[in-house]
């Protein structure tokens, strides 16, 4: 078992994961022994959802225009012939008061064009991960954050909203992250409602995954002491 199957299995495992973290590396040459993705797909994070369920495979700028917005955080310049989408949805997103004009400089950006990007489920991974994405429920999510703070990978931002594909340039950037996700993402992975992301530095993952065994120790033990004070701390006129 490689050291990637061992982390995947360590975060499946110990968040209760019920979707597989996805490995995301950026590069600048196709690695070799892995299939160029062959399909259309609406946005580019649907790329997540398709190495979540088990696919490994690349892309190459062209698999992304479908996606002006998920091709604006990844850096990647639309076609001449495409290039009016971009501003298109950015009208629709703002007309219908889901976005700001002065908002758009915030988005985070990958800093240059990526000429090739590899996705796969982390434990299959062909190469090293840039950013490793997890979806999961608030608790596992709460107690990944956790163990990437005592691992010294702490989040050095608020919490991401949309869009929530920019949190892979801003992971790079900044470390762990996390996202509420987008309406959009919500759509084309089908996350459930309950679910969120955590985006994690691909370097730091196996040192963030050694850290679960002493965050889940320490949050049981927490909770035992808190719902005893709760108990014995609590009264309510009714």
């Amino acid at each position: 078992m490689s050291n990637l199957q061992q982390v995947e299995s360590k975060l499946i495992q110990s968040l209760g994961l019920t979707r597989r973290p996805v490995s995301v590396s950026i590069l600048d040459d196709i690695p070799e022994g892995v299939d160029k993705f062959d399909g259309v797909v609406p946005s580019g994070c649907t790329f997540w959802r398709l190495a979540a369920d088990g696919a490994t495979f690349y892309t190459v700028a062209g698999d992304h225009y479908n996606c002006p917005v998920g091709a604006y955080t990844h850096n990647i310049p639309l076609p001449e012939s495409r290039a009016a989408e971009l501003p298109q949805v950015l009208s629709v997103m703002m007309g219908v008061g889901y976005l700001k004009e002065d908002e758009i400089p915030g988005i985070g950006r990958l800093a240059g064009t990526p000429n090739v990007i590899v996705y796969a489920p982390l434990g299959d991974a062909p190469v090293a991960p840039d950013v490793v994405i997890v979806a999961g429920a608030a608790r596992s999510l709460m107690l990944l954050v956790e163990a990437a703070t005592r691992a010294g990978v702490p989040a050095k931002t608020a919490l991401l909203v949309r869009p929530t594909c920019m949190a892979i340039p801003m992971a790079m950037k900044l470390g762990t992250v996390a996202s509420t996700g987008c309406i959009g993402n919500r759509i084309y992975t089908e996350l459930r409602d309950d679910e969120s992301y955590v985006a994690i530095p691909g370097p730091s993952v196996a040192l963030i995954a050694a850290e679960l065994d002493t965050i889940i120790s320490a949050n049981h033990e927490l909770e035992k002491y808190h719902l005893a004070r709760r108990e014995q701390l609590t009264a309510i006129s009714r």
